[in-house]
């Protein structure tokens, strides 16, 4: 069986990607190929090197406001490397409809709030700003608009009364590291069902 192969690309310190990247093995249909971030200070790069992963890095920091050319460079190496999936894993940058399109409907984003809730930054805050009594995390397709592609998959916690943003987070963090592996073994099988876990 040839598995499909799977850039992720991170920010800081890659909870998400360890989770994937533990999950692909034995009969699972993909593998790793690729751990890219936008910064050189990301903790989960040394994560993805200890684990014989591939890794880049791509600064965005020199391009100022030119996305495109931050993004033209930031393909190269998930080209090359052949990914088949990407996986963005706490990717702190917005990608432009130019980088999107080329991976339209093998890209993923896992979200910490229940989509279409709260999208954008800051969501615990939000979450408890508006009394809700659950909260969670979503996994969907990335799209052109910011946390907008269809939903693969969601997990629901219980927002408790002395919850804090920080506090919520963690809760929710639990959940993605279950949540962002399951909707990718089906994602790769080609099943786009989504995932409910209580």
């Amino acid at each position: 069986m040839s598995h499909k192969r799977v850039a992720i690309l991170i920010s800081g310190g890659g909870s998400n990607m360890v989770s994937l990247v533990r999950s692909m093995t034995s009969d699972h249909p993909a593998r790793p190929c690729l751990v890219l971030s936008n910064t050189a200070e990301a903790g989960g790069l040394a994560k993805a090197e200890a684990a014989g992963i591939r890794t880049a890095v791509v600064d965005h920091k020199p391009y100022g406001k030119d996305r495109a050319a931050f993004e033209a460079e930031l393909i190269q190496p998930i080209l090359e490397a052949g990914a088949d999936i990407v996986c963005l894993a706490g990717f702190m940058r917005v990608l432009t409809d130019g980088f999107v399109s080329q991976f339209q409907g093998r890209m993923l984003n896992i979200h910490p709030s229940l989509l279409p809730k709260y999208t954008g930054l800051n969501t615990h805050e939000r979450a408890l700003a508006e009394g809700d009594i659950h909260h969670g995390c979503t996994v969907h397709e990335v799209t052109a608009v910011l946390d907008d592609g269809p939903v693969l998959g969601q997990a629901q916690v219980n927002v408790a009364t002395d919850d804090t943003p920080e506090s919520l987070a963690a809760k929710v963090l639990v959940e993605e590291h279950k949540l962002y592996p399951a909707v990718l073994r089906r994602y790769a099988m080609g099943d786009k069902t989504p995932i409910f876990l209580p």
